[in-house]
């Protein structure tokens, strides 16, 4: 098999996975829609998603048609990415709205003209290309690492609440496909950020796989120590559970004085 007909096939791939990456926040906002409220949900990933697409959509442009494959998929993106932004503008308060507007104009509109300014002023043929490859490396691996910050959580909370295993498979294949493509068609830019998104990718589904069958232990298996009250034992089974791990338990304050009364009503019926 021709490298050209595996550069089109894992293109293709490429398409069809990424356009299922690009659904993913659907429900998210099916549910923004239905409660007219963007909740605690950011408007950062998608701006993200729409800055990254319109780069790879002006490198590609760049390649005399070897980069249709990413064309056509970065067109789409920017497409999802933009009806994303504005239905989250639509429901958001006025300071997310006016926030996400800054970061929108900063990144997306100055930010994009500034780099087609600096590339079409100041470069040319292949230098032009290895330019704008390099900042659509440098974007995508910030992009890739955003994920480690979810990863912490993952690990701190051993919870798997807020990383669904389907997205992480499909970004992994993603990012598996994308670097075959750009192997296949030699492009070391496109190749070598879907190393790192690749990697991660493997990384989020193995802890995945560690937390979604992790189990506390249980306060049955805790052995009652013998000379220790029924009461200390509570407390023990109280400070073993994950809720109260950050609890501190203080010993009783009136221990003393009952103890004190007793020794006095002893001492009492003695001298009696």
């Amino acid at each position: 098999m021709s490298l050209n007909v595996l550069a089109f096939t894992f293109g293709i791939m490429g398409n069809i996975i990424s356009f299922i990456v690009f659904l993913a926040p659907v429900p998210t906002f099916v549910r923004i829609c239905k409660k007219k409220s963007i909740e605690g949900f950011q408007s950062l990933p998608y701006v993200s998603a729409l800055f990254s697409a319109m780069l790879w959509i002006y490198y590609a442009v760049q390649k005399d048609g070897s980069g249709f494959l990413l064309i056509t998929i970065n067109s789409v993106g920017c497409f999802i990415e933009t009806i994303y932004i504005i239905l989250f503008i639509t429901y958001a308060n006025k300071k997310a709205r006016i926030s996400t507007l800054k970061v929108l104009g900063l990144l997306n509109f100055l930010g994009f003209a500034g780099i087609i300014l600096v590339c079409q002023l100041l470069t040319k043929g292949s230098n032009r290309e290895k330019v704008l490859g390099g900042i659509c490396v440098g974007f995508s691996v910030c992009v890739f690492a955003a994920p480690l910050s979810i990863m912490r959580v993952v690990i701190r909370t051993k919870s798997v609440e807020f990383m669904p295993f389907s997205l992480s498979l499909f970004l992994t294949l993603s990012a598996i496909t994308w670097l075959f493509y750009g192997l296949a068609i030699k492009d070391f830019y496109v190749a070598l950020p879907n190393i790192l998104g690749a990697f991660l990718g493997a990384v989020q589904m193995i802890l995945y796989v560690i937390y979604k069958y992790y189990k506390a232990p249980k306060t049955d298996d805790i052995e009652k120590p013998k000379t220790v009250s029924d009461h200390s034992i509570d407390m023990v089974k109280l400070a073993s559970t994950p809720a109260s791990r950050d609890l501190t338990v203080y010993p009783q304050t009136d221990g003393g004085a009952v103890e004190s009364q007793m020794e006095k009503k002893v001492a009492n019926q003695i001298q009696t």
